[in-house]
């Protein structure tokens, strides 16, 4: 099952998706469920989201076809990135493997959906796209150890992340920006965590894998992460609080550079495909 939102009938409203029925809106389930993502994730349970998609009788579903889906939500107090967190990301910026997890923020005026348009900014002239697997937050999580960390997960989704790497480059106190220009994060759907540690025993196996115009790029499994999630987790909650809805963006494989015309895409087995097209103003 999937929770995101999606435009239907001129509406915007939250959906679970079942791949073999379609979708259904959780406010018209036969026990509803709020009409947004991100009340969902802070008040439902992942399982609970689960057993009630699961429960609905066929009539309740509609074709995928009849709906535009859409970020699953667009104000999340917090996006957290890491950076350099597979050896061979880092190889391709010549950079060395951090002692202690590279990160930064983003701001949510940077999140775009599912096939939304990844604008490249007239500031820059070499943007990347980077596939990465997003974690987010269902309750508060402070000052948590590695072993508990996935408690505080609600689920997992594909993550398309832009850096104007041109930016980047010149000086590398420069990332706050080459990170936040519009269009520059992209999400969802959202999987629970627990069908995603029912599929793959864990984290580990997961393979996320960076593609652009239909062509695989770059792929790695979370088993070689320099940091695992589960240490990404406990790291960041020993300086700051997330809350409900929080994305914690784990890192990429690889970045492929995107021009104008091209489709930027990431693919995770078992949780989603993400695919954006590109365009530069002309």
């Amino acid at each position: 099952m999937q929770l995101t939102s999606a435009l239907i009938d001129g509406r915007v409203t939250a959906v679970g998706v079942d791949p073999e029925r379609g979708f259904a809106e959780l406010e018209r389930l036969r026990r509803p469920l709020p009409p947004s993502a991100l009340e969902v994730i802070g008040s439902v349970s992942p399982e609970e989201f689960s057993d009630s998609i699961s429960a609905e009788p066929d009539a309740s579903f509609r074709p995928v076809a009849d709906a535009v889906f859409l970020a699953p939500y667009t104000r999340p107090r917090k996006i957290w990135g890491i950076g350099l967190n597979y050896t061979e990301h880092a190889d391709d910026l010549s950079a060395g493997y951090p002692d202690e997890p590279a990160s930064f923020m983003k701001g949510d005026h940077t999140i775009i959906g599912p096939g939304d348009t990844i604008d490249l900014p007239g500031q820059s002239r070499r943007v990347t796209a980077e596939a990465e697997l997003g974690l987010v937050f269902g309750t508060v999580c402070a000052n948590v150890e590695p072993d508990r960390a996935l408690d505080y997960i609600w689920g997992a989704c594909p993550v398309l992340d832009q850096t104007a790497e041109d930016i980047l480059l010149r000086n590398p106190r420069f990332l706050t920006r080459s990170k936040n220009f519009p269009g520059f994060f992209s999400f969802g759907p959202v999987t629970p965590l627990h069908e995603v540690i029912g599929q793959f025993g864990g984290l580990a196996g997961i393979e996320v894998t960076t593609a652009k115009n239909g062509r695989p790029h770059r792929a790695n499994r979370v088993a070689n992460m320099i940091f695992r999630p589960e240490s990404l987790i406990s790291f960041h909650s020993k300086a700051f609080p997330f809350y409900p809805g929080d994305l914690l963006s784990t890192g990429t494989p690889g970045a492929v550079p995107i021009e104008d015309g091209d489709l930027a895409e990431c693919r995770i087995p078992g949780i989603g495909v993400l695919v954006n097209p590109v365009r530069r103003a002309r």
